[in-house]
C-alpha cells in the first residue's frame, strides 16, 4: 500500500546551565523516523538514513551549515538580552523547545504547518497560520509576540506553505524504495507467570499499518484484551502488543489465537505447540515475506500432555 501522507518534522532544544551537556541539539524527522541530527558538541549534522545521501551531495553540508547558524542566532540572542528581563536572561537550568513541521497528502495536495516553542517543558508561543497571528501561552511571550507579527509571521508562513512542502517532494522522491518496502513482523507470546497477563508482541515490520487480536475458539474476543499503541523502533520499523488477561484453566481448556494482520490478509497460519512457561518467551519468531498483507497467527494446542519429551 503506497504512502499518500507525508511529513517532515524537526525538533531543537537549546539548554543553559546544564554541565556537560550539549547548549543544542537539533533532530529531523521524516515520516516520524529520524533523518539526522546535530548537537553543539560535535558542530556535525549526521545522517540516520543511507537514503538520504541521494538528495545532494552537499546535504550534509548544507544542514551543518543551518544548524551552526542557528546556534550562533542563539547564543547571539542570550548575549543581547543578558541584562534585560526575558527568558534568555534568567540563571540557572533552563530549556527552550521548538518544534515545526509540514504535512503533504500526495492525492490531494493539501498541506498543513505548524511552529511552536517552549519554555522549561511547557507552552510558550506557536504560530496561527489560519488566523495570521502568534498564540502567546504565557505571559512572558506577549512581547515576543508583538516583535514577531511582522516579518518573523511571514518567514515561517513562507517556509511552512512552500519551502518545507518541496523538501517533503524531495524526500519522497529520492526515498521512494525505503518509503514503499514492505517489511512483515516478527511475533512472539510473553508471560512472567501463569496469573499475569498473555502479551502478543510483534515487532520489526514496516509501514505502521498493523493489526492485532486475540481470538478463542476461532472467535475474536474482545473482552479482557488490552491493545497498545504502535510505537516506533530505533531502526525506523514498528512495534505493537496485545495483551490478553485469561486464567490458567481457562487457558488450558480452550484454543487461544494471536493473530497479526496487515490489509485483512490471510497468508500464513503459524501454530506452536510449546506450553507458556512462567518467566520465558513461549513462541516462534515468525517472518514472512509479504506483498499486500500478512496474518500471523500463533496458536496454542490445548490439553498438551505435560509428560512429552520434545518440544
Amino acid at each position: 500500500m503506497k504512502l499518500t501522507n507525508h511529513s517532515w518534522r524537526g525538533l531543537y532544544t537549546a539548554t543553559t546551565g546544564i554541565k556537560d551537556f550539549p547548549e543544542f541539539v537539533g533532530v529531523n524527522f521524516f515520516n516520524d523516523e529520524v533523518i539526522g541530527y546535530f548537537n553543539s558538541e560535535t558542530n556535525q549534522f549526521k545522517i540516520r538514513q543511507d537514503w538520504v545521501k541521494t538528495l545532494d551531495e552537499k546535504y550534509v553540508e548544507k544542514q551543518t551549515e543551518s544548524f551552526r547558524n542557528f546556534t550562533v542566532k542563539f547564543n547571539n540572542a542570550k548575549k543581547k538580552n543578558r541584562n534585560k528581563k526575558t527568558i534568555l536572561s534568567l540563571s540557572g537550568v533552563h530549556t527552550i523547545q521548538l518544534m515545526y513541521s509540514c504535512k503533504l497528502d500526495d492525492e490531494t495536495g493539501v498541506t498543513e504547518g505548524y511552529c511552536q516553542f517552549g519554555y522549561d517543558g511547557a507552552d510558550f508561543i506557536r504560530l496561527d497560520l489560519k488566523n495570521i497571528d502568534w498564540v502567546a501561552a504565557k505571559p512572558e511571550a506577549e512581547i515576543i509576540k508583538q516583535k514577531w507579527n511582522g516579518a518573523e509571521y511571514n518567514y515561517w508562513k513562507n517556509y511552512l506553505e512552500q519551502d518545507c512542502v518541496v523538501w517533503i517532494k524531495k524526500y519522497v522522491m529520492y526515498g521512494k524504495i525505503h518509503l514503499e518496502r514492505k517489511v512483515p513482523p516478527q511475533v512472539s507470546l510473553l508471560q512472567t507467570d501463569p496469573s499475569s497477563p498473555v502479551v502478543c508482541h510483534a515487532t520489526g515490520f514496516y509501514p505502521d499499518k498493523v493489526k492485532i487480536s486475540w481470538q478463542k475458539d476461532g472467535q475474536d474476543l474482545h473482552e479482557d484484551v488490552d491493545v497498545g499503541e504502535t510505537l516506533p523502533n530505533h531502526d525506523g520499523t514498528f512495534q505493537k502488543r496485545a495483551e490478553l488477561k485469561v486464567m490458567p484453566d481457562v487457558w488450558k481448556k480452550n484454543h487461544f489465537t494471536c493473530v497479526v494482520e496487515r490489509n485483512r490478509f490471510i497468508l500464513s497460519k503459524i501454530r506452536t505447540n510449546r506450553s507458556i512457561v512462567a518467566g520465558l518467551v513461549v513462541a516462534a519468531l515468525v517472518l514472512i515475506a509479504v506483498v499486500v498483507g500478512v496474518v500471523m497467527v500463533v496458536k496454542r494446542r490445548s490439553g498438551e500432555r505435560r509428560s512429552k519429551q520434545h518440544q
